[in-house]
């Protein structure tokens, strides 16, 4: 274990408990919380698990070897972090907090456009070594501006979301009056009392804003303006005809996130795009969709070899991590999980969850005499592989 894991917080599980402790109710709700009744928030990582992979404890071993390379840049592990919006209300300083810890630990880390650090920032803190999702504004304007802003800023890959065309029906947000910053009902007030280490923090750090959209929006806005605001601003419904021009304009690779049909990524492909994201935004945004670990394996099926393949949403440990590589991911992405990190032990969080995460991946290569990451396929066991087909 090196110096920056916390043996009393060996497990993603742990942290998520600490957190809940240690913020406010409402902060907790909208980091954990999926849609409607949270059916597809669940089934990401129980389908997940589902997957068995199988060992071969006879063969020669040489050891395991858990570095990748990923459009040119070399990795040590084959997981980054993914984005998150609001991450300075959940813990202050949250995204920068997570930005250094990937930088030092060699993994991606990807700002969300809604998150509360700006470009700039994470720039700064990654010698432009990260990458950007987009959320596709409604003005060319604004979305030319943001574009120029990350390509000044260095970062090598853009990521545009695709699946966010209408704002996710969250009843714990809509209860708890989210907004930026938090609607001051007295539950609410109660919430931040009880949690007096986040309040102080938060007094001292300042109000979280969204730093990147800051030139682009109004502050001060409630749940309701906020809605308003996304929807009158940002177009997410995306479609070929708004793609090509990024992809002109992009000197860098261009990946699709929130891919969950095959119909879709082989539009990826026939646009030219460098890879896709197989995610349903951590199950926040369609209760009736198939999971994200369904998706990939259908996905994979069709397209493999065709065009990088990462996916998100459900993954929650080096074990998840494994199963989706063996399931024919390239390459794989947690949100909530870091999240949880950074509640949980601040400034700290970041690197720690990336300790338990190789940590528990190593372990698992070694079990299974996996000896690189693209070998993970050859483990995926006989009676995985038969559902993989049917």
């Amino acid at each position: 274990m090196n110096a920056h894991y916390d043996s009393r917080l060996p497990t993603v599980d742990d942290l998520r408990e600490r957190a809940r402790r240690r913020i406010p109710r409402f902060a907790f709700e909208y980091l954990d919380g999926g849609c409607n009744e949270d059916i597809n928030l669940r089934r990401n990582t129980s389908d997940l698990r589902e997957i068995d992979l199988t060992p071969q404890y006879l063969t020669e071993h040489r050891g395991s070897d858990m570095r990748t390379e990923l459009f040119g840049q070399a990795y040590d592990a084959p997981f980054g972090i993914a984005p998150i919006g609001l991450q300075g209300l959940i813990w202050p300083g949250a995204p920068e907090i997570l930005a250094r810890a990937a930088k030092l630990q060699n993994v991606p880390f990807m700002l969300s456009t809604v998150s509360t650090s700006s470009i700039e920032t994470i720039a700064e803190i990654t010698d432009g070594e990260f990458w950007f999702q987009l959320y596709h504004p409604t003005e060319d304007s604004v979305r030319d501006d943001i574009i120029r802003r990350a390509e000044v800023a260095g970062c090598p890959v853009l990521v545009i979301l695709c699946d966010v065309p209408t704002f996710g029906f969250r009843p714990r947000d809509i209860r708890n009056g989210l907004a930026m910053p938090p609607k001051m009902t007295f539950r609410n007030i109660l919430q931040i009392l009880g949690r007096p280490n986040w309040a102080v923090r938060t007094l001292l750090a300042g109000q979280p804003n969204f730093e990147t959209l800051g030139p682009y929006m109004p502050a001060g806005l409630n749940l309701k303006q906020l809605g308003q605001f996304m929807d009158q601003t940002f177009s997410g419904r995306l479609n070929e005809e708004k793609i090509k021009p990024i992809r002109d304009m992009w000197s860098g690779k261009l990946v699709l996130k929130g891919v969950a049909s095959v119909e879709d990524a082989h539009r990826a492909i026939n646009l030219g795009l460098d890879g896709i994201i197989v995610s349903n935004h951590g199950g926040r945004q369609l209760d009736a969709g198939p999971s994200a670990i369904q998706s990939l394996r259908e996905i994979v099926k069709e397209c493999r070899d065709k065009i990088t393949i990462m996916m998100d949403s459900g993954v929650r440990s080096g074990p998840d991590i494994a199963r989706a590589l063996a399931c024919g991911a390239d390459f794989t992405f947690l949100g909530r999980a870091f999240m949880y990190g950074a509640a949980a032990l601040g400034s700290r969080g970041g690197e720690h969850t990336i300790s338990i995460l190789k940590t528990q991946l190593q372990q698992v290569m070694e079990q299974i005499c996996c000896e690189r990451v693209e070998h993970f396929p050859a483990h995926l066991s006989e009676h995985s592989q038969t559902a993989f087909r049917r």
